[in-house]
């Protein structure tokens, strides 16, 4: 009888683990099945339809036979319409699209990055980052981003961390999960920063960038001179409501994108065609729903942070873009819940909403900022009211 080789994981895959996020929404799932009316505020999806428009556009495309194989790098439709939709100047070899914007970070990092290399992440920061780089060998560099500063970093914490190992920085605007913007002077100085250093690339995640209640500016606006080493991430996820399409792209240098495409062409090639010709009506069609679901998102966000900064125990600031709130809840650590448990840290804060409330909210730990909580108010206005007059009730029962 032949032995069964047991199974090993590699050392790159032993090294990744289930997010917390993942962990929580599978948490409330186990609530839900067992009959418990859990409202769950967790994940970052919006809850707008597609476009009809965009949808009509996949299945003519699909009718139209545009489903071979696409070019690895983007259809030439796609890349020109990312190009007349983007508010700097780039030519078509800089480029690339991907199966949805983590891909195009992950390509430009496994490009790049040699073990040892560093990359700068201001935190709170999407939990993504932290995991493609360790799967990269490379060495993440958190920078704790306060409350008190709008989650935004500070060019003197950009310039103490740059070492001669450092090869990216990273910034996320509007943010997620703290909704932080950096405005052009929060750019232009920042980039004062990074021009003392050439070694130094900077990657601009902007996937959030039509879901802004302040005047947006990509980084490659404010600091053009930039350009040569500035990878500019994007996407039709969030602002058109189409996650599960699975397009992203990036904006960067001709030899970085090359060496993405050659990265992609060995993991999944091109992204899928049809969604390709579903993202370029989105581009190219009616865009005044664009205005439209921001101010949907900013009359909720208005709701929760007034109803948040309500409840005893939580101070939420205003976030300027995205659909989340990191509100901080450490006035709570040392409370006593009804049944006798303490409260230590936000993961107990949201261990007890999510048993006692029936609310599921991500803690900040996951995020790399303990001491808050994410809330994503991608969600209908009746199930956000619901769940933050749970949370309310539940907060009031803790015991200081």
């Amino acid at each position: 009888m032949t032995r069964q080789t047991p199974f090993r994981r590699s050392q790159r895959a032993a090294s990744l683990e289930l997010s917390e996020i993942v962990q929580i929404s599978e948490a409330a799932r186990a609530l839900k099945a067992s009959g418990r009316d859990v409202l769950t505020f967790g994940t970052g999806e919006p809850d707008f339809p597609t476009p009809a428009h965009v949808i009509d556009a996949a299945m003519q495309a699909a009718r139209n036979g545009e489903t071979t194989y696409p070019p690895t790098r983007g259809t030439p439709a796609l890349r020109g319409a990312i190009l007349k939709a983007t508010d700097f100047e780039a030519a078509s070899d800089e480029v690339i699209v991907s199966t949805g914007a983590k891909q195009v970070i992950s390509n430009a990092f496994q490009a790049t990055l040699d073990p040892g290399d560093e990359v700068i992440v201001p935190a709170p920061y999407w939990t993504s980052y932290s995991d493609i780089i360790q799967f990269c060998e490379a060495t993440m560099v958190p920078i704790p981003c306060a409350q008190q500063h709008q989650f935004r970093l500070r060019p003197e914490q950009l310039e103490s961390a740059i070492t001669d190992k450092t090869r990216w920085v990273m910034l996320n605007s509007p943010g997620n999960p703290s909704g932080a913007i950096y405005g052009r002077e929060d750019l232009n100085a920042l980039a004062e920063v990074l021009r003392k250093y050439p070694h130094v690339w900077i990657l601009a995640d902007e996937i959030y960038q039509h879901i802004s209640y302040a005047p947006f500016t990509s980084f490659r606006e404010a600091a053009p001179d930039l350009a040569e080493r500035t990878l500019i991430v994007n996407g039709v996820s969030k602002s058109y409501a189409m996650t599960g399409w699975r397009i992203g792209w990036g904006i960067g240098p001709a030899p970085l994108i090359d060496a993405m495409v050659a990265i992609q062409g060995q993991s999944t090639s091109g992204a899928c065609s049809v969604s390709q010709a579903a993202a370029v009506a989105a581009l190219t069609g009616p865009q005044d729903l664009l205005a439209e679901r921001c101010a949907a998102f900013l009359k909720r966000r208005d709701m929760v942070v007034d109803a948040l900064n309500a409840m005893p125990g939580i101070a939420c600031d205003v976030p300027g873009g995205a659909f989340y709130v990191f509100p901080d809840c450490t006035s709570l650590f040392g409370c006593e819940t009804p049944n006798g448990s303490s409260i230590t840290n936000d993961a107990d804060v949201c261990s007890y909403l999510l048993n006692h409330a029936l609310v599921a909210l991500v803690p900040g730990r996951a995020f790399g900022l303990p001491g808050h909580f994410r809330m994503s108010y991608a969600y209908g206005e009746d199930d956000l009211a619901e769940g933050l007059s749970r949370m309310a009730r539940a907060i009031n029962l803790l015991k200081s």
